[in-house]
């Protein structure tokens, strides 16, 4: 019977190992996210591995074991002294996350209203001035202040979600009248 089970890969071998078990037609999952990577010049989204060192395979036991001879394996992971398998209803609710998490990306613009969602000044709004690599520049109107707060700690406002909507539907209003 075929079953996920997981392996442990040298490091930074993931997409390598991931590879020479696809060309021998052994299934495999390596699941993937995006993540920020600085280089002295600039700042990129590089897909890398949400497990770093593990890799899963779909296949019965005895190929599954024979997986530990590819270049790059370092080992099988085992649970009470046996292979450790992941049921498949694990194995799609990583893939429904990491579906989910591709979905959700937060742009900024400057002039967009954000709420400071913890620290002292929680639930405070305030006006996105600057954009930096990791945090943003605001003006909190009701207090006077420019503050910066990492990107992280704010989340975009309900009052700049229906700007943006009323926006979008005047612009739609404008194409009509111009019909």
């Amino acid at each position: 019977m075929e079953n996920w089970f997981v392996l442990y890969t040298a490091p930074r071998a993931e997409k390598a190992v991931n590879g020479r078990l696809t060309e021998l037609g052994v299934k495999t999952f390596l699941p993937l996210h995006l993540a920020p990577r600085q280089w002295s010049d600039r700042i990129k989204m590089v897909e890398v591995p949400l497990y770093s060192s593990y890799i899963f395979v779909h296949a019965h036991d005895y190929v599954a074991r024979s997986c530990v001879s590819v270049p790059g394996v370092a080992r099988m992971v085992f649970h009470d002294g046996k292979p450790a398998t992941v049921n498949e209803k694990e194995i799609a609710a990583i893939r429904t996350f990491l579906e989910h998490a591709r979905a959700k990306k937060l742009h900024y613009n400057i002039d967009e209203q954000v709420l400071i969602a913890c620290g002292p000044l929680k639930n405070i709004s305030g006006k996105i001035k600057r954009i930096g690599k990791k945090c943003l520049l605001l003006h909190l109107e009701q207090i006077g202040l420019t503050v910066s707060v990492e990107i992280d700690r704010v989340k975009k406002s309900a009052e700049g979600s229906k700007q943006k909507a009323e926006g979008r539907k005047q612009k739609a209003e404008g194409r009509k009248d111009i019909e």
